[in-house]
């Protein structure tokens, strides 16, 4: 069962209640969905009728004791700014997910989902980035209502509070000079300005309830950049923008709504301009096909979706870091370690991925042409040169019938050529048809589990001669407990061996970005060789070997794509160029 969600909204006053409404409003549908969610609010932040009036239930608010008290899966930030401190301090209990988020702490955010922050101005990067998410209106006008570009009947809303007082202002400003013979509608927000001086056609309200849902009644919504305006342009209103901060304007520039400002003749001639902010609610990038894909319709079922670990530790190492994300994609964010310089993931919700039958058969022959037995062959030729180094590297230490723990073994390739070797191995994969096929067809012992949390076999006394992991280390997500009890279980002068993929390779280095866009979901740790040597220097091992592997030539940029094929000339200039500067996407190191 997934755990408990706190949503924390901007609430302080002067700050509007855009914020305020959403997270209500996400909590409410959190519930609905059968997801543990409470609402915080500061002690001294007079809500009480507000949450009355949208019929917020008061014992699903939390004010700082409380909060303290309950374990967090989730903590979701919608501050419009957030200060470090208080981020820091949340961050202390749980993974800490941000919305629309534009303060400077923005990078330090485990997660970032942007619905009205435009892909321009949110920098860096957030994972999903789609105004999608956006509980639009189910009422719309017509397509013959849309064509009808003579502005009649105009609503004036700045939302619940308009601190900058633009309601008013817009109509003291445009009143005279533009709204003659128009039906307008003002909805004043929080203020308690003086309505006596507006000329008798403005009609004056508190607030109209559901308000979304009324939109398309009107020809054009003069508002701010916000939920309304977006609310407003899928209805098929027409929208004009003004702006109570620098900020506001900086994001309706980016998005691409009309300025208020843009009247020079008549207000049709501005309301009708083409706003590229119409597109962009319908426009395909590679969020909403995710969201699509997903059959994610809404903020509340993208968050119940989750449910998330963000590391606090670098997995491989252990140092206590807080590094900032190098990229961040729907599901996954990615750090650096500064004191290893391994590369890590985290991520919204476990990886789908299982080790059992289909990884080996159905998935490996997509990614290679045939499956993994199949390919057996192939592997065990693999196996042997890699154990010939292995041998080299133990030739001091060499005694009869070494031991061998393969870890991640699956059909047993390595182990079969480790006995022919004259190796004494044992495996232990997660899959129970690989670890049955390894004990009845090749007649190895081999356990089925997770290492390290599983009981090992061991034909003869431990400690191992070796250990090996083909690329398996990735698959861990505590990749420091795994290289400790590796430690506790080699000999001294005993070889931990192991291949991964490298982010140093000539994809990495191509487009780091899209290196860790297409790294496979379960990979938590991307590593290089060069900081192979430092994470194993730490961990307590030494490098005596590393082999550059997964040379491609076709991979590299400009003329790769004419490197394909073995007849080109470019594929061998190329094949040794990534030879000699060590450019393979892969390596294998050898440590004692």
């Amino acid at each position: 069962m997934k755990g408990a969600v706190l949503i924390v909204p901007c609430c302080e006053k002067g700050k509007g209640g855009g914020h305020l409404t959403r997270c209500i409003k996400l909590t409410k549908e959190l519930r609905g969905m059968g997801r543990e969610a409470y609402l915080f609010i500061p002690a001294g932040n007079n809500t009480d009728s507000f949450l009355k009036s949208l019929q917020f239930d008061k014992s699903l608010v939390l004010s700082e004791d409380s909060a303290l008290e309950k374990k967090w899966e989730l903590i979701i930030l919608d501050r419009f700014q957030t200060p470090h401190n208080d981020l820091v301090s949340w961050k202390k209990l749980s993974s800490v997910i941000g919305i629309d988020e534009g303060g400077l702490s923005r990078d330090s955010f485990d997660f970032l989902i942007d619905i009205l922050v435009p892909e321009k101005i949110g920098k860096p990067r957030a994972n999903i980035t789609s105004p999608l998410l956006l509980d639009l209106p189910k009422k719309r006008k017509s397509a013959e209502d849309t064509k009808n570009k003579e502005i009649r009947k105009i609503l004036i809303s700045f939302g619940q509070e308009d601190a900058a007082g633009l309601a008013f202002r817009a109509v003291n400003k445009l009143a005279k000079k533009y709204f003659n013979g128009m039906e307008v509608t003002l909805l004043k927000g929080g203020l308690n300005n003086s309505t006596s001086q507006l000329p008798d056609f403005v009609k004056v309200l508190d607030f109209i309830p559901n308000l979304a849902d009324h939109l398309y009644e009107y020809d054009l919504v003069i508002t701010h950049y916000g939920i309304t305006a977006y609310e407003a342009l899928y209805a098929g209103t027409k929208v004009l923008l003004d702006h109570p901060t620098s900020y506001h304007k900086k994001l309706a520039k980016a998005a691409g709504f009309t300025d208020i400002k843009k009247i020079n003749s008549t207000i049709n001639s501005a309301a009708n301009r083409p706003t590229q902010a119409r597109k962009t609610l319908w426009e395909e990038n590679s969020c909403s096909s995710w969201l699509k894909n997903n059959n994610i319709t809404s903020l509340a079922a993208l968050v119940n979706s989750f449910s998330a670990q963000a590391n606090r530790h670098c997995p491989v190492c252990g140092k206590d870091t807080d590094n900032r994300r190098i990229a961040r994609f729907p599901e996954r964010t990615y750090r650096r370690c500064p004191v290893c310089g391994i590369i890590y993931m985290d991520r919204t919700c476990p990886p789908p991925i299982e080790y059992e039958r289909e990884y080996f058969f159905e998935a490996y022959k997509k990614q290679y042409g045939k499956t993994y037995l199949e390919d057996f062959s192939n592997l065990t030729a693999m196996a042997k040169r890699r154990l010939a180094i292995i041998k080299s590297l133990l030739a001091k230490n060499k005694s009869d019938k070494m031991s061998l723990l393969d870890i991640g073994c699956a059909y047993g390739p390595f182990l079969a050529a480790a006995k022919e070797e004259g190796f004494s191995p044992v495996g232990i994969d997660p899959a129970q048809d690989a670890v049955r096929y390894v004990q009845e067809t090749l007649g190895i012992p081999a356990v089925q589990g997770f290492f390290p949390n599983c009981q090992l076999p061991s034909p003869n006394s431990q400690p191992y001669d070796i250990i090996t992991l083909w690329y398996v280390i990735e698959h861990f997500h505590n990749c420091a407990a795994v290289l400790a009890e590796i430690k506790k279980l080699l000999k001294p002068g005993g070889i931990l061996a192991f291949s991964t993929p490298s982010f140093s390779g000539i994809s990495g280095r191509k487009s780091l970005r899209k290196f860790l866009e297409e790294s496979p979901g379960d990979h938590f740790t991307i590593w290089s060789p060069k900081t192979c040597k430092k994470a194993l220097h730490l961990a307590g091992f030494k490098v005596k070997k590393i082999v550059i592997s997964g040379c491609h030539p076709e991979r590299f940029p400009v003329f790769g794509k004419f490197a394909k094929s073995k007849k080109s000339p470019l594929y061998w200039i190329f094949l040794t160029v990534g030879k000699i500067f060590r450019l393979g996407d892969t390596f294998e190191v050898y440590a004692e």
